[in-house]
C-alpha cells in the first residue's frame, strides 16, 4: 500500500487531529493561517484554535492577483504561472508559522487550503448561456502538500458545483456542525468582501437551514479607497465614511439591480460589484460629483441594508435571533451601527463568544471541510439528499500527498 495511502488511513483514524487552515479572500489582505486541533467529527465534531496570525501579502503580490481577479481578459500564462506561485508562497507562510510555532511537519495532520479565489460564476448571473455554474480558486495544493511534507485538501468548492451547486457559499457546513444549538435561534453572519449569512434553528432541523450571500460587504468599500489612498487597503475605523453623509439617490441606485431580486439562497462576487458597478449608479443617479467621504458612507449603508433586508426577509419576526459576527466587516464600526440599528430584534455578538475568532472563522472552517473529506460522511449533511436548496450532502476537498 502506498505509504502515504497508509497515513491517510491513520489520520482519519485518529480522535484528535491536529490541522492548519488557510483562507485568502477576496479583500487580499494576506493569508489566514489557523492551527486547530479537531476532535472527532460531523456534529460530534469540537476545535480549539492552538495559534492564529494573518500574514500580509506585500504590494507586488497583491498587483500580481489583481490582474487576474475577477477580469474577462486575462494573460493565460500569467494565470498558468501564478497557479505555481500562489501554492509555493502559501507553503513558505505556512513553514515559517510552523517554524516560528515551534511545531514540526511530522505533528500536522493535513493542511486545508482554500486558495484564492479569482473567478465566481453563477449561471444566474454573468454567462447564462453556459447554464451551468463556475469558480476558480489558484495555488495548487500539491505544491503545498511537497514545499511543506504534510498531507493537503484543496479546491474545495469544485465538488459543491459538481453536485449542482453554486460554489458558495460554504460556510453553512462547518456553521452547521459547529454552532448549531438546541433551544437558541442563530445567524452566523460573516461580513468579507461578499456578506454571506447561515441561519440555525433552535430546533436543530437540518431542513430549516438558511444559508445565502446577501451582496457586498467590504469589496465596494476597499475598492475605493485603495483608488484614493494608495498604500490604504480599507477604511480603518471608518475614519473616512464617518465624515460624510448618506447620498439616498446613490443608494437607491446601488440597490437598483436584479441580484436583490433573485430568491435566497444565491450566490455573487467582485465580479459583479465592483468599481464598474458603483460607476453605473452614480451615471444613472446623476452624482458623479459626489465626494470620497459621502461616497464611502452612502457605500457603508448599502452594504448595512443588503445584509438587514437579507435577514428582515427571511426572518421577518427576528425577535430573539442572535447574530454571531466575523470576517474584516467586523471591524467598521459605522456598518455595525448602521446593521445594528435596523436590526433591533436582534442580539449582536462576534464569533468570539462561541470560542472562534472572528478573523480565523473562514481559515476554521476549512479546516472542518478536511476534516470531513478526510473522516467525515456526506449523510449529516443530507436532509433528503440535500441540506437545503443550492447546498448539495456532499463532502468537498481534493488531497493531494507530499510525495
Amino acid at each position: 500500500m502506498n505509504k502515504n495511502i497508509q497515513k491517510l488511513i491513520q489520520v482519519a483514524s485518529k480522535s484528535s487531529r491536529l490541522a492548519i487552515g488557510l483562507m485568502s479572500g477576496t479583500s487580499l489582505d494576506g493569508l489566514d493561517i489557523a492551527l486547530c486541533e479537531i476532535k472527532g467529527n460531523g456534529l460530534e465534531t469540537t476545535i480549539t484554535i492552538k495559534e492564529f496570525t494573518t500574514i500580509a501579502y506585500d504590494t507586488g503580490f497583491k498587483l500580481e492577483v489583481k490582474a487576474v481577479f475577477s477580469k474577462k481578459n486575462i494573460d493565460l500564462r500569467h494565470l498558468c504561472l501564478l497557479n505555481e506561485a500562489i501554492g509555493i508562497k502559501h507553503a513558505e507562510m505556512v513553514n515559517e508559522c510552523m517554524q516560528q510555532w515551534k511545531i514540526k511537519k511530522e505533528q500536522i495532520d493535513f493542511i486545508a487550503s482554500h486558495g484564492q479565489t479569482i473567478f465566481h460564476s453563477p449561471k444566474s448571473r454573468l454567462f447564462p448561456e453556459y447554464k451551468i455554474n463556475g469558480t476558480l480558486q489558484i495555488g495548487d495544493g500539491d505544491h503545498i502538500a511537497v514545499k511543506t511534507g504534510i498531507i493537503t485538501i484543496s479546491d474545495f468548492r469544485q465538488k459543491h458545483v459538481a453536485a449542482g451547486g453554486e460554489g458558495a457559499p460554504l460556510a453553512v457546513y462547518g456553521d452547521y456542525l459547529l454552532f448549531s444549538k438546541e433551544g437558541e435561534e442563530r445567524i452566523l453572519l460573516n461580513i468579507g468582501g461578499i456578506s454571506n449569512f447561515t441561519y440555525l434553528p433552535g430546533n436543530l432541523k437540518a431542513a430549516e437551514i438558511i444559508c445565502s450571500d446577501t451582496g457586498p460587504g467590504n469589496t465596494l468599500m476597499d475598492a475605493l479607497i485603495q483608488q484614493h489612498f494608495p498604500g490604504k487597503h480599507f477604511d480603518e475605523h471608518a475614519a473616512v465614511a464617518r465624515q460624510g453623509n448618506i447620498n439616498h439617490e446613490l443608494l437607491t441606485a446601488l440597490k437598483d439591480d436584479v441580484f436583490f431580486k433573485i430568491p435566497f439562497p444565491k450566490t455573487t462576487g467582485p465580479e459583479l460589484f465592483n468599481l464598474n458597478y458603483l460607476h453605473a449608479a452614480k451615471d444613472r443617479s446623476g452624482t458623479n460629483s459626489l465626494g470620497i467621504e459621502d461616497t464611502l458612507c452612502t457605500l457603508t449603508k448599502f452594504s448595512a441594508d443588503n445584509i438587514a433586508e437579507a435577514i428582515n426577509s427571511n426572518f421577518r419576526n427576528n425577535e430573539n435571533v442572535c447574530i454571531y459576527t466575523s470576517g474584516g466587516g467586523v471591524h467598521n464600526p459605522l456598518l455595525m451601527q448602521f446593521l445594528q440599528a435596523q436590526l433591533p430584534g436582534c442580539t449582536f455578538f462576534s464569533t468570539k463568544h462561541l470560542g472562534i475568532d472572528p478573523d480565523a472563522k473562514e481559515a476554521v472552517l476549512f479546516a472542518i471541510l478536511a476534516n470531513e473529506c478526510i473522516c467525515g460522511s456526506p449523510e449529516i449533511f443530507s436532509v433528503n439528499g440535500d441540506l437545503l436548496p443550492n447546498m448539495p450532502a456532499i463532502t468537498m476537498g481534493k488531497i493531494s500527498f507530499p510525495g
